[in-house]
């Protein structure tokens, strides 16, 4: 892969989606206004406009291009769905204690976690608004099971997180709710509001869902071998987090005693020492769990890849197609 930027998919679609793009970014500014609660633009402004890839309300643009839509409710989904994802961080900041977002400080730390929540769930608000504006009864259905399911999936990840009984089933539950189910309910209704035939839309959801899977485990495994000037995360902190998360998963699957007491004092009961991330990645080293979440991540990749052949000929097909490399290629 090329290190110019321009050949990124991402930055390939957004360049072939530029003025559908622009429309999206007025029609959020617009319904993140509030004549009574100034707060709420000045919180959802500083993480819209914090310079994130827009990946999800992409999708649902080229989704409903791929299958040939003509109307002008993609611009309102596309916008739903920001809103929906930019909703959930102003959440799971509040939720993990972050203080960092895409290198900028989080809504949180610079006001306070009652404003991010409250703002969280007016942005909630407005995508529901919004997604009704297409009186498209199935598009409502999709985004709001996807909501549902998001908050389920990060409900399951407070239980599961530093539990040592959570196997890769479990955490594969928690993906799908966390992140994928956003991936899948944005590819799908940009297929829904075209009126595509049921397979076209199904291929969409699957390749969303396995998208998001992708992307997911990806994350984590950069967690523990990512450069935190690209990922913007420091090595390590999922550990100093105490989150279960693919590669340690995999690690007490293989554990003996004494690791397992290991895992278990640092991951469960957060009792963590100097030293102990240099020996946590010595474990993950010893039973090889990077290279098998590595593989994982690159089989749901390649099962995105697959889900492709059913939508018809399309620029934004291949760039979906390069799209599914571009999560994984990041692990070589």
């Amino acid at each position: 892969m090329k290190n110019d930027v321009r050949q990124k998919p991402h930055d390939q679609m957004a360049s072939y989606l530029a003025d559908d793009m622009a429309a999206v970014n007025d029609l959020i500014r617009d319904r993140m206004a509030s004549e009574h609660a100034p707060r709420i633009p000045e919180v959802t402004a500083h993480l819209v406009e914090a310079g994130g890839k827009r990946l999800r309300p992409m999708l649902t643009l080229a989704a409903a291009h791929i299958c040939g839509y003509d109307g002008p409710y993609h611009i309102h989904l596309a916008a739903t769905v920001e809103f929906i994802h930019t909703a959930t961080l102003l959440h799971d900041d509040v939720v993990d204690e972050s203080g960092q977002r895409r290198g900028r400080p989080t809504a949180n730390l610079l006001w306070d976690n009652k404003s991010s929540v409250l703002v969280g769930d007016y942005l909630f608000a407005r995508s529901f608004q919004l997604m009704t504006e297409t009186n498209n009864i199935r598009v409502l259905a999709i985004l709001s099971n996807a909501s549902a399911t998001i908050a389920e999936g990060e409900v399951l990840q407070l239980t599961a997180a530093q539990n040592l009984a959570t196997d890769e089933s479990v955490y594969l539950k928690v993906v799908r709710g966390k992140t994928a189910a956003l991936f899948s309910a944005a590819t799908e209704v940009g297929g829904v509001v075209a009126g595509a035939p049921v397979e076209q839309i199904k291929a969409l959801y699957d390749y969303g869902d396995a998208l998001g899977i992708a992307f997911q485990i990806a994350d984590d495994l950069l967690d523990y071998q990512g450069d935190a000037g690209v990922t913007g995360k420091n090595v390590g902190d999922d550990f100093r987090e105490r989150k279960l998360t693919l590669p340690v998963i995999k690690a007490i699957a293989k554990a003996d005693a004494e690791e397992r007491a290991f895992w278990t004092r640092t991951i469960e009961k957060g009792r963590q020492e100097d030293g102990d991330l240099d020996h946590a990645l010595a474990l993950l080293n010893k039973h090889d769990t990077l290279s098998a979440t590595r593989a994982d991540a690159m089989e749901w990749a390649e099962q995105a890849k697959d889900a492709l052949h059913a939508l018809p000929d399309h620029p934004l097909r291949g760039m979906l197609h390069d799209l599914a490399d571009y999560v994984v290629a990041r692990l070589t």
